[in-house]
């Protein structure tokens, strides 16, 4: 009897194991959103404490590449002139981590029409903190907003 256990256990554990990666041509890798040109740019924070990504390429003189890494929201609408047109909060997967205090337990996408998407950290696992650019994705069609 006890062999039976241990083999169906295997069994279960194994199987497990098999799905958690999505397969290229599946619904969810379909799903994802398109870069505006492909080309993703992982760059130093302002105070070069973190790194985040910038997205595509901003045209010259525009907005967007005013924005730099690190920045603050309110900065962020200063140099933009405007609040977001739409924005939504989520929770990022370091949500689930033991003990994790950083500010990034959650995230906050923002879509500028005309120009793209900013995504900022929206503080930690109690509300606090949050708040610094941790990726530009220049799109100004707006299919990067995935609410």
């Amino acid at each position: 009897m006890k062999a039976v256990f241990v083999a169906l256990s295997v069994a279960v554990l194994l199987s497990a194991c098999g799905a958690s990666a999505p397969k290229a041509g599946s619904a969810q890798a379909a799903n994802e959103p398109a870069t505006a040109s492909g080309n993703t740019r992982v760059v130093k924070s302002r105070d070069g404490s973190f790194e985040g990504e910038v997205i595509g390429t901003p045209a010259a003189g525009s907005k967007f590449a005013q924005l730099k890494i690190g920045m603050g929201m309110r900065e962020v609408q200063d140099v933009m002139d405007r609040a977001p047109d739409r924005s939504h909060s989520y929770e990022s997967g370091k949500r689930w981590i033991p003990f994790y205090f950083g500010n990034d337990a959650r995230r906050l996408q923002a879509l500028f029409r005309g120009e793209g998407c900013l995504v900022f950290t929206d503080g930690n696992v109690w509300g606090g903190a949050g708040g610094d650019l941790i990726q530009i994705q220049v799109d100004a069609s707006g299919a990067c907003y995935q609410p």
